[in-house]
């Protein structure tokens, strides 16, 4: 675990001194955050296909995990409340053991194409309701869980990150043959003894093709 100071010098010790570095936000950025989903929140939800949830253990040690659907696949039930159907994944369940010691959580919302994002705060519950869980099947695939959220904050952060980054932009993207290989960093990082790169390769095409739901 790395220790304050270990590695790095000159360090930024105190919110002061921080303030005096960086600034305050204007009134616009302090008057944004509203402790509800409005109809705004509810539309950008609906139409965002992908978040990041935000989570930590009991210790501080801290998790970010990504959730992924068609649009809609998150269910704005009121104001105050939605659910993230848990779908199939690798089973390490980092996220929902996090929620079981420590339920406060962090969500970003993206929208393909949007810079903005939107960012929601709350704590959250595992939810094993079965009326709920079937209102979010896939075909005949009900989840075994979903990931409740009480909502206790919603604001739209801007979109800086994405310009910076060319995210968006098709002519940044680099070539697909020059990407990192997942099942190269799973072979030399797991170093199973039975296993192969191929192998690996094929599990996990297995998996994308047959195992979303």
């Amino acid at each position: 675990m790395l220790t304050k100071g270990n590695g790095f010098g000159n360090l930024v010790e105190s919110e002061a001194e921080l303030r005096a570095i960086v600034g305050h936000p204007s009134e616009l950025v302090q008057k944004k955050v509203i402790t509800y989903l409005d109809h705004n929140c509810t539309e950008f939800i609906a139409q965002s296909p992908f978040l990041v949830l935000s989570t930590s253990d009991d210790s501080g040690y801290c998790d970010a995990s990504p959730r992924g659907d068609k649009p809609g696949f998150v269910h704005v039930l009121n104001e105050k409340q939605m659910i993230i159907p848990e779908r199939p994944g690798n089973k390490r369940i980092d996220s929902l053991r996090n929620i079981l010691v420590n339920p406060k959580v962090g969500l970003l919302f993206f929208i393909p194409g949007l810079g903005e994002t939107l960012r929601v705060n709350g704590t959250a519950s595992i939810v094993k309701d079965e009326e709920l869980l079937r209102e979010m099947a896939v075909g005949d695939k009900v989840p075994q869980l979903g990931i409740g959220i009480e909502v206790e904050e919603c604001f739209i952060h801007c979109a800086k990150a994405f310009k910076r980054s060319g995210l968006w932009e098709p002519d940044t993207w680099l070539d697909k043959n020059g990407l990192p290989s997942a099942a190269k960093m799973l072979f030399e990082h797991a170093k199973l003894s039975n296993s192969s790169e191929e192998e690996i390769h094929k599990r996990l095409e297995e998996g994308y093709a047959n195992k979303l739901y």
